[in-house]
C-alpha cells in the first residue's frame, strides 16, 4: 500500500504515529485502559504484534500513558532499530512486515524480564478474544 493509499485508509493522528514516527498524546490513546483479552496487530497491515496476556499498567515515571506490554507475541513480527532523535538514545518498535512505527522499548527493571513496550494505541487495531 502506497502514501496515497495510506493516507485515505488512515486517520490523519494515524497516519503521523505509523508512518512519520509520532506519538500520541499522553493518555489520549484508545487502548491504554482496555482490559479485554484479545490481540493487538498493525493497523497498516493486520501483523499480529502483541497479545493482551504481556499488557499492563505501568507505574514507571516517564512511560505511564501509553499502553504497556512485557513481550510481543512472536520477535519475528517486530524489528527493534536504534532511535537517537529528539537528542536521545531510545530503541524504535517497528512492525516488520510493513515498516510502520510502533512506538519505543525501555529496560524496566520494575516488570517481569525488565522489558517495556511503549506502543501507540493509534498504531494499533484490537481483535477481541471470542
Amino acid at each position: 500500500m502506497d502514501d496515497q493509499d495510506l493516507k485515505k485508509k488512515l486517520s490523519p493522528e494515524a497516519y503521523r504515529i505509523l508512518r512519520e514516527k509520532g506519538t500520541e498524546a499522553p493518555f489520549s490513546g484508545k487502548y491504554l485502559h482496555n482490559n479485554s483479552n484479545g490481540v493487538y496487530s498493525c493497523l497498516v497491515c493486520g501483523s499480529k504484534l502483541f497479545s493482551s496476556k504481556n499488557k499492563y499498567d505501568s507505574v514507571t515515571p516517564g512511560l505511564i500513558g501509553w499502553p504497556s506490554f512485557n513481550d510481543a507475541i512472536d520477535n519475528k513480527s517486530i524489528e527493534l532499530q536504534d532511535d537517537s532523535s529528539l537528542g536521545m538514545k531510545r530503541i524504535e518498535v517497528v512492525c516488520k512486515k510493513c515498516g510502520s512505527h510502533l512506538g519505543h522499548l525501555f529496560d524496566d527493571s520494575s516488570i517481569p524480564g525488565g522489558k517495556h513496550y511503549c506502543i501507540n494505541s493509534g498504531a494499533l487495531d484490537f481483535e477481541q478474544s471470542k
